[in-house]
């Protein structure tokens, strides 16, 4: 027998709470909003804003004013220095805009000028990272399109395989393709064009009806709302090992939804004729409700490790991770299963509309 952290035959009204789970979303996605809003988009790293960072390590703490002077007489512009990770490290990060002089001569520059100021701070240079204001953008549209297309492709996957409706997949793609070339030919940027495919994809699952679809839709853009709205709460920068982690967590989130949809379904096949949908939800959510936890509380305890023991360089990697995890699990039953009851257009069960087209001629 497998491990029971829920005792069998437990009945959690999931769906009584769905309501106040869409207004605690809906609050703290809305305040990232804003935030993004007040200081004119993500924060982000220089990977996709271009220029370079350099991260240095002293034997000793250093004032982070010390660091400006002693590097100062280099000449690079856009001058920002910052402490990384704990304050015993002894860690910090010099970020400038983008140089003319090569990533070699700017290494040299850099270790003369700190020796001469700061002979004794044992100091090394850990990385020094280059990246053009034209590759930073390129990046940046990249990584906005490879978590779009994850999520249409998430979107095609439940259609056919929980609803056997692949031709109405199949259309629904064809239809976001011929939106995305119209929106091209606009020259909308590609920030505004991905925002308005995912609209226009959430919109086809609703008009074609693909229910389980447009819960896991929801469910994932959820999650990536969540991690964006709070990197950007707490400051933090958006770089490549941001995107990957939405990329992870897109995918996390979808194996913990469709556990609860498998069982949906199932549920769905094997219940009285009459049983509401509502009912049928809510027991398959409490049947998966061991599995989640064990799920989600294994991969947590790993996470957790990797932020508190993983360094520096990837701790808004693994905090990128905690909060995907977090909101994942919890999207997976408050977000895409209550998006069955009630978003789904027409969402009714055959035997239900059965039943009720031969009650009145009964």
């Amino acid at each position: 027998m497998g491990l029971e952290l829920i005792r069998p035959g437990t009945h959690i009204d999931f769906l009584k709470y769905r309501k106040i789970a869409y207004l605690v979303s809906a609050v703290i996605i809305l305040a990232g909003f804003i935030s993004l809003a007040v200081k004119g988009g993500p924060r982000y790293g220089v990977d996709f804003a271009g220029g370079l960072t350099i991260q240095l390590k002293f034997d000793k703490p250093v004032d982070v004013s010390d660091i400006r002077k002693a590097i100062e007489p280099v000449g690079l512009a856009g001058l920002v220095v910052q402490r990384f990770g704990q304050d015993a490290d002894s860690e910090y990060l010099v970020r400038a805009a983008e140089q003319d002089m090569s990533q070699e001569g700017i290494r040299e520059a850099v270790v003369t000028a700190m020796q001469k100021a700061l002979p004794d701070s044992g100091f090394t240079v850990q990385r020094l990272e280059m990246v053009g204001p034209k590759v930073g953008a390129d990046l940046r549209s990249k990584a906005i399109e490879a978590v779009f297309y994850a999520v249409l492709l998430i979107a095609i996957y439940i259609s056919g395989r929980f609803e056997q409706r692949w031709m109405a997949a199949g259309i629904m793609a064809a239809g976001l393709t011929s939106g995305v070339y119209l929106l091209n030919l606009l020259h909308v940027p590609t920030g505004y064009l991905i925002l308005a495919a995912m609209l226009i994809t959430m919109l086809l699952c609703w008009y074609m009806r693909l229910k389980f679809a447009l819960g896991a839709v929801v469910a994932d853009l959820h999650d990536v709302f969540m991690i964006i709205g709070i990197f950007s709460l707490l400051d933090k920068e958006f770089d490549l090992t941001t995107v990957a982690a939405l990329l992870t967590i897109l995918g996390y989130s979808l194996n913990d939804t469709i556990i609860v949809f498998d069982r949906i379904r199932e549920t769905m096949h094997g219940a009285d004729k009459k049983e509401p949908l509502a009912d049928i939800i809510n027991r398959s959510i409490n049947q998966t409700l061991t599995r989640t936890i064990l799920t989600a509380g294994t991969t947590l305890v790993v996470t957790v490790c990797l932020y508190l023991f993983g360094g520096a360089v990837i701790h808004d990697f693994a905090l990128a991770l905690l909060i995907g995890i977090v909101a994942g699990t919890y999207s997976s039953i408050f977000i895409a299963s209550p998006i069955l009851l009630d978003l789904g257009s027409g969402f009714v069960r055959k035997e239900q509309a059965q039943a009720t087209a031969t009650e009145p001629a009964a």
